[in-house]
């Protein structure tokens, strides 16, 4: 008598649709099963070391935001294994900069996908955020830069949040750590809606964005504006208050310039905007065609603003 061999990616159905439903549970055990492949993969591209297992455990992160996409559960492997060879050409490029340029070209999960806008489409995306929630103080921009927006860099990272870049890497190895903890028990506790607070941040940054082009007085950007704010600028300048970055704002206007918001990520107490710059005659030599600001909240107001210059969403 004949026997067949099980399928042990047939195995792995039930527990991805039930991550698919929410399930914390059925996530733990999908990546359980399917991490040392995930592992070989990653070794494959770059060598067993640490960068492997970044590109691992920031695919596994990436699959607690993503797995609502997948329409075939019997894809999963080739849909994680794809993600993980996804990071590992993003590492490649940043330690070879123009010479990985076809690497996974067969992704399932498009890298061109807005990390954001998948989260809110996803059933997961407010048990993922609340996950994020319970991150430390330290880890949580740290997360979020990494995992939901394009500035998302070690060393841009670094930049944007003050820190060494070795210190991002400590901070999103213990963000991995926390997520794996608070996960497989977000499902039982009640989650804000992100979709809310994601729509509120972004009608603030349109209005601090358009106030000087619809001549919006400065003192009427103050209600969650602290007026002693301080403000990092990407040159290492340091300011106090709202009035430098609303002049900023009427200088690049008086120019022609505009910002489109092309991304927000928020949680009380952080939120970070993307916007492209908008030139009407073409962008002159020298000026940024984007901005990442990463915003702190104190006791509900914005008391710290960071600003990273860089390429626009669509190129980045």
């Amino acid at each position: 008598m004949s026997s067949v061999r099980p399928d042990p990616v047939a195995d792995m159905e039930p527990f991805v649709r039930a991550a698919q439903q929410g399930d914390p549970d059925g996530l733990a055990r999908l990546l359980q099963h399917e991490y040392p492949g995930m592992r070989a993969v990653a070794a494959g591209v770059l060598g067993a070391g640490p960068d492997a297992e970044d590109a691992c455990q920031d695919a596994a992160v990436t699959t607690l935001a993503r797995i609502g996409d997948l329409r075939d559960p019997s894809k999963i492997r080739p849909w994680l294994h794809s993600i993980v060879r996804n990071n590992c050409r993003m590492i490649l490029r940043n330690r070879m900069p123009g010479l990985v340029e076809s690497a996974g070209a067969e992704l399932i999960a498009s890298s061109l996908d807005d990390p954001v806008a998948t989260i809110e489409r996803s059933a997961l995306r407010d048990l993922v955020w609340h996950g994020l929630r319970q991150l430390t103080p330290a880890t949580l921009p740290v997360a979020m830069l990494r995992y939901f927006t394009v500035r998302n860099s070690y060393e841009e990272i670094a930049m944007l949040c003050g820190i060494p870049v070795g210190t991002v890497r400590s901070r999103l190895s213990d963000a991995r750590r926390q997520l794996a903890t608070v996960l497989p028990l977000a499902s039982h506790h009640r989650h804000l809606d992100q979709g809310a607070i994601s729509t509120e941040r972004a009608e603030e940054a349109a209005a601090i964005f358009s106030a000087v082009a619809n001549c919006v007085p400065l003192p009427s950007l103050h209600e969650r504006w602290a007026e002693d704010l301080v403000m990092y600028w990407p040159s290492g300048r340091i300011s106090t208050g709202l009035a430098p970055i609303y002049d900023i704002l009427h200088s690049d206007y008086q120019m022609g310039a505009t910002h489109r918001l092309t991304g927000v990520a928020s949680t009380p107490g952080i939120t970070i905007w993307e916007a492209d710059a908008i030139y009407e005659s073409g962008r002159p030599d020298g000026y940024p065609a984007a901005g990442t600001w990463l915003l702190r909240e104190r006791a509900g107001r914005v008391c710290e603003v960071r600003l990273l210059y860089g390429s626009s969403a669509s190129s980045a």
